[in-house]
């Protein structure tokens, strides 16, 4: 299986633990949400599929962790949030470059001199629908805004359910995914424009075996013969990634009652 949790107990001060979840669902996930909260005790944690509405979604109890909760909900589908320990600066709810476009994927943060972009990047499947034209023109301009924000300097964490696997080690079963649109040839490669850019894969760069899974469907004993996929990723500016110290996927996640699809993936920085 992949990787366990990295507990970090002696954390520095000058570290900042941040973390990406897709949660398929802030309701369906509350316990085991409240609880991991409490035992890993993230800096920032950025949420996708939440599936609420920002006046629904549960403030208090996270704001009783010690979190400030920074929202882009939508009722029953899509939705994203970061939460940070202490108050960011809310940015944007909105990725430029289509004025139509009212599905929630999108919301950015600054916080300790860093900009956090939380994304739930399309699905795109059947591949001959809009859909996938939906997720080819959202990914262009996912390129083009952190094309531009490169040019600011600042430590830049992208993060979230990227629906896109990169390559073929990010799956079990390369034949299984050749016909669909999270492995579409076009999709990896809009994906690795972004790595062009400059940005880091921040768990490939540390981990280059193979099994390292973020997501396991609920059907065909997806979990238990590890037919998984990574698709959920932590890209870094090069000023960001300099300041990496660690990554991994709490795999362990999936194994308990009531699971997400998805797992947490993190990544450790230093200079808090």
């Amino acid at each position: 299986m992949a990787q366990v949790f990295h507990s970090h107990p002696h954390l520095n001060r000058l570290q900042m633990k941040i973390v990406t979840f897709n949660v398929n669902g802030v309701r369906a996930r509350m316990d085991t949400l409240i609880e991991w909260l409490k035992d890993t005790n993230p800096d920032v944690v950025a949420l996708q599929e939440i599936k609420i509405q920002d006046v629904d979604f549960p403030r208090t109890i996270f704001e009783k962790l010690g979190y400030n909760c920074y929202l882009n909900g939508q009722k029953s589908f899509n939705g994203v949030a970061i939460l940070t320990k202490g108050e960011a600066k809310l940015s944007s709810k909105v990725l430029p470059g289509n004025n139509e476009d009212q599905q929630a994927r999108f919301i950015e943060v600054y916080y300790k001199r860093k900009r956090f972009m939380c994304i739930y990047l399309p699905n795109g499947n059947p591949k001959d629908t809009e859909k996938f034209v939906y997720k080819l023109e959202w990914m262009d301009r996912l390129v083009e805004y952190c094309n531009e924000a490169l040019k600011s300097e600042e430590e830049i964490i992208v993060l979230g359910d990227f629906n896109v696997i990169p390559q073929y080690d990010d799956c079990m079963s390369p034949k299984q995914w050749a016909k669909d649109a999270l492995f579409d040839s076009e999709v990896r490669t809009k994906f690795h424009y972004l790595l062009n850019l400059g940005y880091l894969d921040a768990i490939r760069i540390l981990d280059n075996s193979n099994s390292i899974y973020t997501q396991w469907d609920y059907r065909d004993r997806a979990w238990e013969e590890n037919n998984g996929v990574r698709i959920d990723h932590i890209l870094l500016s090069p000023t960001a990634a300099d300041k990496l110290e660690d990554s991994w996927i709490e795999s362990a996640l999936r194994s308990q009652a009531k699971p997400s699809d998805h797992v947490p993936v993190w990544v450790l920085l230093g200079d808090k």
